[in-house]
């Protein structure tokens, strides 16, 4: 099962991790429009992902507590209305849609993101490709280079921030 370790932000602008992404050559790969829908779920977060027409089941555990390592399952799924079809079975909890500009730095995923009804938010997710120590420097290499503040980490989904009406 892959593993990541993950970051969230609130931000009120963007301008200033653009210039520093840009500073350092980060490049924006895409921008993307993406509609997650999460279902109940006793003992992880489940969503469906829509994205550029294509639908992504994601199962996630997350450490909220501590740093934020999670493990997850990606399905893609095929077919018409999958998210119809998912909401025949599952308990819809909520719906976040998003914009999202994506900058890839080595295994890390630099996600600037505009959620509607929550604002923007700068997430981190920088992915385990041989052992954990490696993409712990990574990412910490990535808070450096943003000047971040990790003391004002959300350590929680979207979906939480919206059922909590997180402003």
């Amino acid at each position: 099962m892959p593993v990541n370790l993950e970051l969230k932000i609130a931000m009120h602008s963007f301008e200033g991790i653009e210039k520093l992404l840009a500073e350092n050559n980060i490049k924006k790969e895409k921008l993307v429009k993406q509609k997650d829908i999460y279902y109940k779920n006793k003992n992880s977060l489940l969503k469906l992902r829509i994205e550029n027409r294509k639908n992504f089941l994601i199962k996630y555990n997350r450490d909220e507590k501590r740093k934020r390592w999670s493990d997850y399952q990606i399905l893609e799924l095929k077919g018409e209305n999958v998210g119809n079809y998912l909401s025949q079975i599952f308990t819809v909890t909520a719906i976040v849609e998003k914009t999202r500009k994506l900058y890839l730095y080595k295994d890390t995923r630099i996600h600037l993101d505009i959620v509607k009804k929550l604002g923007k938010f700068l997430e981190l997710e920088t992915v385990v490709t041989n052992n954990k120590q490696k993409a712990e420097r990574e990412f910490n290499e990535v808070i450096a280079l943003l000047k971040l503040d990790t003391s004002k980490q959300i350590r929680a989904a979207y979906r939480d921030l919206l059922l909590t009406k997180y402003k």
